[in-house]
């Protein structure tokens, strides 16, 4: 090997260039979403496991059908659905985001940096009326009222009640149903608020961004590279959640 390429292998290796290609901070963030997304798959799993465990389980179009304002209607996974909408919506406008660094385009940055905050705050928001709504319904962390004071009547509303086996299992083995109802919220409330403080750190991330393009931070470094790194971070929320979208509110 001739002294020049020495040299040059020599600038690769220690720190000069990343050999993949890859600036350090976005490798440390991808071996950050690589841990959360293991966190993320133990706890659907586990929650599958639990479901197939139980010969029966609350059906998602009686338990998740109410919308805001609307307290008469009858609209299975709607609201849910307007809530997955916004944050992939607020996905898209995170691309348009970084393409705008990209470009050096201060402006473009702030402003689908700002309807990337506003998608995340009404995700939230919505999130808070289902977790509410839930709660005032009587679902929660740790619920499992006893037998003798909850009439089959009470936690029936939360499943197909004209599948037979759901039928005969709610009037013979009423044990059962509770103890699938009590599994089907602990898990709902565990992985849905996970997910949630995930996308809370991420809005407050992206505003800590925001403030810092509108001191021309990044302009006075001569790029946007860290619009890019909280950008993979919003997009790995968005993705968890089609997931968690998944196993909650569709199987």
């Amino acid at each position: 090997m001739t002294q020049s390429g020495a040299q040059a292998k020599a600038s690769v290796w220690n720190g000069g260039q990343s050999p993949f290609k890859v600036s350090y901070g976005k490798m440390m963030m991808w071996f950050f979403l690589l841990t959360d997304a293991l966190t993320f798959s133990g706890l659907l799993a586990s929650m599958g496991s639990s479901r197939f465990l139980h010969d029966i389980w609350p059906d998602p179009n009686h338990v998740f059908h109410s919308v805001p304002f609307f307290s008469s209607w009858d609209a299975p996974l709607v609201f849910v659905s307007f809530m997955t909408f916004v944050l992939i919506v607020s996905s898209v406008t995170m691309v348009l985001a970084v393409h705008a660094g990209h470009c050096n385009n201060r402006q473009g940055v702030i402003k689908w940096m700002l309807w990337t905050i506003i998608g995340g705050v009404i995700f939230l928001a919505c999130q808070a009326w289902e977790w509410t709504h839930l709660y005032h319904v009587g679902a929660w962390w740790g619920s499992h009222p006893s037998l003798e004071a909850t009439p089959v009547s009470e936690f029936g509303h939360y499943f197909n009640t004209h599948k037979p086996l759901v039928s005969e299992t709610l009037a013979n083995n009423p044990e059962m149903a509770l103890s699938a109802t009590h599994d089907f919220f602990n898990y709902f409330f565990t992985i849905t608020g996970f997910h949630g403080l995930h996308v809370t750190s991420g809005v407050v991330l992206n505003i800590i961004i925001l403030l810092n393009v509108v001191n021309n931070t990044y302009e006075h470094r001569g790029h946007y590279e860290m619009v890019e790194k909280v950008g993979l971070y919003w997009h790995f929320v968005d993705l968890v959640w089609v997931f968690v979208f998944t196993f909650f509110y569709l199987l």
